[in-house]
């Protein structure tokens, strides 16, 4: 009997929020880890409530579709500026009832400290990575 491998599976939107927002995760945690290897700790860090931070990945997939055509740094950039959007009203919004995750106070390049403008070449790769994913998630269901 064959089984078909997982990305053959027709993945649903609320597949790919779950696979995007754990993803995210484990970005976010392999970030503050290495981060905190200053410190000789290597231990990372993060919030659940940003499963539904990072799934929101799902409302890029039309840009994901309209910019597959377009130079890697253009869409990266793109991306990113999504990503900085989506990062700014959700913490905004976290701010409000007081469970944001993050604070950026301490950076020099924050908005309202729930955005760093230092992290952009970050949310570039964070973007082309998803991006990849979603195709990769994405390719045998259009056909």
């Amino acid at each position: 009997m064959y089984i078909k491998p997982f990305f053959e599976k027709n993945n649903s939107m609320a597949k790919r929020f779950l696979i995007y927002g754990m993803l995210g995760i484990y970005m976010e945690t392999l970030w503050t880890g290495i981060r905190s290897g200053i410190a000789l700790k290597l231990m990372g860090h993060s919030s659940l409530i940003m499963i539904a931070v990072y799934g929101c990945v799902v409302l890029m997939e039309p840009a994901f579709r309209q910019l597959k055509d377009t130079a890697v740094l253009f869409r990266g950039v793109v991306y990113s500026l999504l990503i900085f959007s989506a990062e700014y009203f959700s913490g905004l919004l976290l701010m409000y009832f007081n469970i944001c995750p993050w604070n950026y106070s301490h950076a020099f390049y924050n908005m309202n400290n729930v955005v760093r403008l230092d992290y952009m070449p970050l949310w570039i790769f964070a973007g082309l990575i998803y991006e990849r994913l979603y195709f990769g998630l994405t390719v045998n269901n259009n056909k």
